[in-house]
């Protein structure tokens, strides 16, 4: 039985996209159950409150960002790492320059490339 072929994805910053200002978006590796997405946020970025229905679990690889949702406010750092259920109302913003990981359950079709 062939094995199926594995594609890397390098971290690319000429590949990101700009979906808000301060925001840098790059669309990693995924599969139609799941996606993991690298946000490059400078210092200042504030994003939208908003939920989705995905389940999200959040990387904080560099820099300090803070969050909240209805359970509170908190701060997280380089190395740091929460999850944000489904269907929770959230908002985040940059308290440095920071790049962070997001891994989303399923596939975020709202970030899929165009075709």
């Amino acid at each position: 039985m062939a094995a199926d072929p594995i594609e890397v994805i390098a971290s690319n910053d000429e590949t990101m996209t700009s979906p808000e200002d301060g925001l840098r978006r790059q669309v990693m590796s995924h599969s139609p159950s799941m996606m993991l997405v690298r946000h490059l946020q400078k210092k200042g970025w504030v994003g939208a409150k908003h939920s989705h229905p995905h389940e999200q679990m959040v990387y904080v690889i560099s820099g300090r960002i803070a969050f909240e949702s209805p359970s509170g406010q908190f701060e997280a750092k380089t190395g740091d790492s929460f999850i944000v259920a489904g269907g929770v109302e959230h908002q985040a913003w940059a308290l440095e320059d920071s790049e962070v990981l997001d891994f989303f359950t399923p596939f975020r079709e709202d970030y899929a490339k165009p075709a």
